[in-house]
């Protein structure tokens, strides 16, 4: 990780933003929360954290060009929560179409069984190995992590699993906890609220 790098974090009507700018001051990084497209464009390393609803988060988004920006970055990029959700094609929540940089659509979790509270809320564990044993692509980002980790999830809709999936978390059914493809990087868990593990995976992610 470079001393001087150039860390941003996409500022939109989303909370939880600034636990993520405290985990990233912890690790030693001085990011800039912004909604600037050249500061965005510019960043060595742009973060795409955030609580909300999707309808209204896309609605921001696109009234500042703010998809077409995130579309177009080259640096290593990290959506959080929403922020995966949002990088998906389409999400049940409002009927939303997203930023399709992962070729998925985002569901609402059904309780199949009395014991099954909306939302998963909570700790619970990683698996980077899909159902023939191998390896998943998580482009490093969960370096060593170990399988069976635990992170801190918040959230009533998820990510099935698809060629993308780069770590699985079983609740109700297996889902997407990760997503890698090219330069784009996701977690439906809250790497900020997960203790040693999240500061691992903060710190793989800046040193990309």
């Amino acid at each position: 990780m470079r001393p001087t790098m150039n860390v941003a974090v996409v500022k939109y009507n989303a909370g939880n933003i600034f636990s993520v700018l405290g985990a990233l001051k912890r690790l030693g990084v001085c990011p800039t929360l912004t909604d600037d497209a050249e500061t965005l464009l510019k960043a060595d390393r742009v973060l795409f954290p955030g609580q909300g609803e999707a309808s209204h988060a896309m609605s921001y988004l696109r009234e500042r060009g703010l998809d077409r920006v995130i579309r177009d970055l080259k640096a290593p990029m990290l959506g959080i929560c929403i922020g995966q959700q949002l990088m998906c094609r389409h999400s049940e929540e409002g009927d939303t179409d997203c930023l399709g940089l992962f070729d998925t659509d985002v569901r609402l979790f059904h309780p199949q069984r009395h014991e099954d509270k909306v939302p998963h809320m909570g700790w619970n564990s990683l698996s980077f190995t899909d159902a023939d044993g191998h390896r998943l692509d998580d482009g490093g980002l969960f370096k060593g992590l170990r399988e069976e980790d635990y992170v801190y999830f918040v959230h009533s809709y998820y990510v099935p699993l698809c060629p993308e999936t780069a770590a699985v978390t079983d609740f109700i059914q297996p889902f997407s906890a990760a997503l890698h493809k090219d330069n784009f990087w996701a977690t439906q868990f809250h790497p900020e609220k997960s203790g040693r593990v999240g500061g691992q995976i903060l710190k793989n992610f800046l040193e990309l």
